[in-house]
């Protein structure tokens, strides 16, 4: 059942192959050939695994993680439907959309490959003002990433600064972390201190790309200051929390850990800085992976080899997510406020038994075909530890 592996270069690239493996079977199973699209999610039935759905942020997600890999398994993946053809079908539908966040990854997948759609959706961006309207960080910062790949002009980098500016004055000046919406938006007073992981990552990916574009020194400053905020605060096993006080940089509530942190966002997010310029980054990733394939929690891993599947989430046992909700309050009535017994009252020993294509994608753009295994191991950062493959 449970096999012991020691930790080393050999089985660390044993691991991440058997993750891209998994993401790309699981690819195939997800997308939906009559519908052109990725469905929203696998999920664990009484009688078996059941496709829900289709979600075109997510298939946008999957094609950016897709465009790493060979013609002919991509081709495999999607039943024989060509990428470009795919990315025809979420920018027939972009102008009427009215989330920053979709019509972004639209325009990254486009621009990934290499598709006339692109102009189209890039308009669309452009019309809904991402400089200046009302949108969540993580919409933001996908909006920049999308503008700095392969910009089709200065026009595309005037904007991009604009947002880059607009994260970076966002930044707690205390903490180095992102919130969940811009400073200026002045939205959810009860939780407006409150971020979760995906407010920090994908700014660090975001500004660590303007700059690469770009050769902004402020933009890469704030990007390592949240990834060195981050890095100090990841669990003593590898874990990343999941929401964070923005004012002190203290996390606020553990759980739920998400599987696609582990193995995707965070590595994607400090890889995405300049060699060298963040210590102790690939040890983080080591110990990242580390949980992902064996989790004390539930005494096992998320990484399901009999099924094929990386399932979503360890989580509390716990109805209506109360304990984030606790926490958010009693964090507002004072920063150093915590509800207490919430490991004893809501245990995290709960599996999500669902599997949603973005982290596929994720798993693929972070980890290529053609440097899918290459984290440096330094002799001063990780030393053998224990891999266990369920």
């Amino acid at each position: 059942m449970i096999d012991s592996l020691k930790c080393s270069c050999s089985v660390r690239a044993e691991i991440i192959d058997s993750l891209r493996r998994i993401a790309l079977d699981s690819l195939k199973k997800m997308y939906l050939r009559n519908e052109g699209l990725f469905a929203f999610r696998i999920r664990r039935g009484p009688s078996g695994e059941l496709t829900e759905g289709t979600s075109r942020r997510y298939t946008a997600i999957a094609l950016i993680g897709l465009a790493g890999e060979t013609p002919p398994q991509v081709g495999h993946i999607l039943a024989g439907h060509d990428a470009k053809g795919v990315c025809s079908r979420l920018v027939e539908g972009v102008d009427g959309l009215v989330n920053l966040g979709d019509v972004a990854l639209i325009l990254w997948a486009c621009r990934a490959w290499g598709h006339a759609g692109r102009n189209r959706a890039v308009e669309r961006l452009i019309d809904m003002k991402p400089d200046t309207g009302v949108y969540p960080v993580v919409e933001l910062a996908w909006a920049l990433t999308a503008l700095t790949v392969c910009p089709s002009g200065p026009s595309d980098l005037t904007l991009a600064d604009r947002i880059a500016r607009r994260l970076i004055h966002s930044q707690s000046p205390e903490s180095g972390l992102f919130p969940h919406w811009p400073i200026e938006a002045g939205r959810h007073w009860l939780r407006g201190h409150v971020a979760c992981f995906a407010d920090l990552v994908y700014p660090i990916q975001a500004l660590s790309r303007f700059h690469k574009a770009t050769g902004c020194t402020d933009a890469l400053a704030a990007a390592k200051r949240c990834a060195r905020s981050v890095l100090g605060l990841q669990g003593d096993d590898g874990q990343w929390w999941w929401h964070y006080d923005v004012r002190t940089g203290r996390v606020l509530e553990r759980y739920p850990v998400y599987s696609v942190h582990q193995d995707s966002m965070a590595p994607m997010a400090l890889l995405s800085l300049p060699e060298d310029c963040l210590p102790g980054r690939f040890e983080a990733i080591n110990r990242s992976l580390n949980w992902l394939v064996y989790s004390g929690e539930i005494g096992g891993s998320l990484v399901d080899h009999d099924s094929g599947i990386i399932w979503r989430k360890v989580a509390r046992k716990e109805l209506a997510k109360i304990s984030r909700k606790l926490q958010a309050v009693s964090s507002r009535l004072h920063s150093s406020l915590r509800a207490p017994l919430t490991d004893r009252l809501f245990p995290p020993i709960a599996i999500d038994f669902e599997s949603r294509p973005y982290h596929m994608g994720w798993i693929l753009h972070t980890w290529p075909a053609t440097d899918a295994t290459h984290i440096p191991l330094k002799s001063n950062e990780t030393d053998a530890s224990t891999f266990v493959n369920a």
